[in-house]
């Protein structure tokens, strides 16, 4: 294994112990933005594996993660807690199978047109649960009881205490990273990044690219959906703004931030948006200019991508290269 291997095996590694000892190092809310940041990291992934390793721009990637998440409250008893063992998988399912009307319709166009035309799906999606009692509206709706995670009569995990959900949300993290790292060294994951090179050239060696990007749809549609379930059961509410427009840009922005074609790059890019906007929003440290945090976010994101063409992911190989002229 060569060094740079080695350098990446040993990133992974100091980031999972890192995230499993934060909690003894900080107090409830560093947990409480962790746990946020993982599940975002979770959904930056979801959409690493259409727009990095397939090389489709998708920005409808909020409403596959905010239909699960009201489809986490709506399927919910209101009464009782529901039991994760089902809850979970039926969220996902509902995501996606979006994600395959979705793919299904918008995959038969390209470019700009492809970008349009999923962005428009996820309109249709917010002005569901926006402008219909469906979704409660504009108010959105809550999860009065959490799902439960049990067998028999003991409890796995108690998702109302931030600590077990805290590293359940870690488990799943890990999960999903793991199996797309899996996948894109499988046959179908060799195949996406063809189609992602050269997809005329995927065709003419006799490969139908249609059902593989569909089917890296739906899969992705199915993540986005976990990350979504976790974010309604987190904070026990859902509004229409998680299927927002804005929600699919930031999304797209982490990866880009993080470096796209890169599964580490879209954890770290979840993290450094995320962090970077708390730390704007915060008046500790900016004041009044607080009030204008998007002003500051927007200049330093413009900054790090013409400073960093490949994204965070990419900084340590350009401080290689700058120090000791080693080559790309």
């Amino acid at each position: 294994m060569s060094g740079m291997a080695w350098g990446k095996h040993a990133f992974v590694a100091a980031a999972v112990i890192g995230l499993a000892l934060l909690p003894l190092l900080t107090g409830s809310f560093g947990i409480d933005l962790v746990t946020k940041i993982m599940i975002f990291a979770i959904l930056a992934l979801s959409l690493e594996l259409l727009v990095g390793m397939t090389g489709l721009v998708c920005f409808g990637q909020a409403a596959l993660f905010g239909l699960a998440g009201y489809a986490a409250v709506k399927l919910s008893p209101e009464s009782d807690s529901a039991s994760m063992w089902w809850l979970l998988p039926a969220c996902m399912g509902v995501s996606g199978l979006y994600a395959l009307f979705m793919g299904a319709l918008s995959l038969r166009t390209r470019g700009v047109y492809f970008i349009m035309v999923t962005l428009a799906f996820a309109q249709m999606a917010y002005y569901v649960v926006h402008d219909t009692p469906l979704g409660g509206g504009t108010d959105g709706i809550y999860l009065y009881f959490k799902p439960t995670l049990t067998i028999g009569s003991f409890t796995l995990v108690d998702l109302d205490k931030p600590l077990p959900f805290y590293y359940l949300v870690l488990a799943c993290l890990l999960g999903v990273f793991a199996k797309l790292a899996l996948l894109a060294r499988s046959r179908f994951g060799r195949a996406l990044a063809g189609i992602h090179a050269n997809e005329q050239r995927m065709r003419a060696a006799g490969y139908s690219t249609y059902p593989y990007k569909l089917a890296a749809f739906v899969v992705s549609g199915c993540i986005a959906g976990l990350a979504g379930f976790l974010f309604a059961v987190k904070d026990g509410f859902v509004n229409p703004e998680l299927l927002s427009w804005h929600q699919s840009g930031a999304v797209l922005i982490m990866i880009i931030l993080g470096g796209l074609g890169h599964l580490r790059g879209a954890v770290l890019g979840a993290f450094a948006f995320t962090l970077l906007q708390e730390l704007f929003q915060s008046e500790a440290v900016f004041g009044s200019f607080a009030k204008h945090w998007h002003l500051g976010l927007g200049a330093t994101i413009i900054a790090c991508v013409a400073l960093l063409p490949n994204g965070l992911i990419g900084l340590p190989a350009l401080v290689r290269q700058r120090l000791f002229g080693e080559s790309k």
